[in-house]
């Protein structure tokens, strides 16, 4: 995976940097999305694997990520090949979540910890919706990519519709389609797996010391969170599937396109991605039905399988609280004149900006000489930076 331009260096740091953070932040329980950060390798998930027959290695890659539930474990020692792509996949969905995010309060920074934004998860605010999204696409995106392109062994590219034709269209169905109908099913056995396993609740550790009432409570709790995260990881899914792209190939002499053979191919992350960010803006505030969520607002439409859904209103992100995981935004460069979310005026909340003269040297008006010399002036440029204080 490409990374291009300073945004990308930014993005790389803040993920090899993460590790700094982990003293400092309150430690969460953890999550498979703690793969994107181990950067795992498919040659080490293989070699991990025992060679005896009929024995697995307890000693898989795995191990490394605390609070993988037994149905996901079981995948990762069965199929260590897709678990590096689901590596790859949650790896996509950070990078991905940064770039949409990179002018405003909430950045996608990690918190730190095994669960990579465990605070902001629990929150069940708007931010965690568009995680859930965008970490289940990512996966989505990566195992269909792979199995396309051959690196797995458990599915191959799409060739159910192979030799179909479309008389209306003067088009026939050939090549290989992305896979994305293996990559949505795997994405939904392994991604989903953590909300429908049912989990210890403090309640229920401390029974003897909490009354019932409280103890049913967070048991409700718990279950409309997973409820609100399949929602969203199921968004997710659905993000990369509508956007799926034919493509076509013609035919005929001299390019006349008599006949043209199509097949389905995959968006582009980033398309995937903003999609979503629109989603989360027009994200749904939901209580629980009887048998599903519900819009806080009864007047409103029904929810949609396409909406993004959260059960509590996010934080200004403004203020440094590391015990919540906010960093707030003290620091963050800004533009002086803009007046949309990288402004320094909203990014800044108000709090006034600093001033920074950088002064850059470049070499410039370069001639080259016969023979053989170039020569260069050099060119001076000051630019004025502007932090929020």
């Amino acid at each position: 995976m490409k990374i291009h331009g300073t945004w990308g260096k930014s993005v790389v740091v803040w993920i090899i940097c993460i590790q700094c953070l982990v003293p400092v932040l309150k430690q969460v329980s953890g999550s498979w999305m703690y793969l994107a950060m181990i950067g795992i390798s498919k040659s080490e998930l293989e070699s991990q694997q025992d060679s005896t027959i009929g024995q697995t290695s307890e000693m898989t890659a795995c191990s490394t990520v605390p609070d993988l539930v037994p149905k996901q474990i079981k995948v990762c020692q069965e199929h260590p090949g897709t678990i590096h792509a689901v590596s790859a996949g949650a790896k996509l969905g950070i990078l991905e979540c940064q770039r949409q995010f990179r002018y405003e309060r909430w950045n996608c920074t990690p918190e730190g910890g095994y669960n990579v934004f465990g605070h902001t998860l629990k929150r069940g605010s708007k931010e965690a919706a568009f995680i859930h999204a965008i970490f289940s696409a990512g996966v989505v995106q990566a195992l269909t990519e792979s199995c396309s392109s051959g690196n797995l062994t458990v599915c191959a590219c799409d060739r159910s519709q192979q030799g179909y034709t479309s008389t209306a269209d003067g088009w026939k169905w050939g090549g290989c389609s992305d896979n994305v109908r293996y990559g949505i099913s795997f994405a939904r056995l392994f991604v989903d797996a953590t909300e429908k396993t049912p989990r210890k609740t403090a309640a229920e550790d401390n029974s003897q010391s909490e009354n019932d009432k409280k103890k049913n409570w967070k048991r409700r709790m718990q279950h409309l969170k997973a409820m609100m995260n399949l929602h969203n990881n199921h968004v997710g899914r659905l993000a990369v599937s509508k956007h799926m792209q034919l493509k076509c190939r013609c035919h005929g002499v001299s390019g006349s396109c008599e006949l043209k053979t199509c097949w389905r191919k995959l968006p582009s992350f980033y398309e995937v991605g903003t999609h979503l960010k629109q989603k989360y803006e027009e994200s749904v505030r939901v209580r629980k039905g009887r048998r599903k969520l519900r819009r806080r607002d009864k007047r409103r439409p029904k929810v949609r399988k396409y909406d993004l859904v959260h059960l509590r209103r996010s934080p200004n992100f403004c203020l440094q609280d590391l015990a919540n995981g906010i960093l707030g935004t003290t620091g963050r460069q800004c533009n002086k004149t803009s007046k949309n979310a990288d402004g320094c005026d909203l990014l800044c909340c108000g709090r006034g900006y600093n001033t920074q003269l950088i002064r850059h040297s470049e070499r410039c008006r370069c001639k080259f000489h016969w023979c053989c010399n170039v020569s260069c002036d050099i060119c001076v440029t000051d630019v004025e930076i502007y932090t929020c204080k």
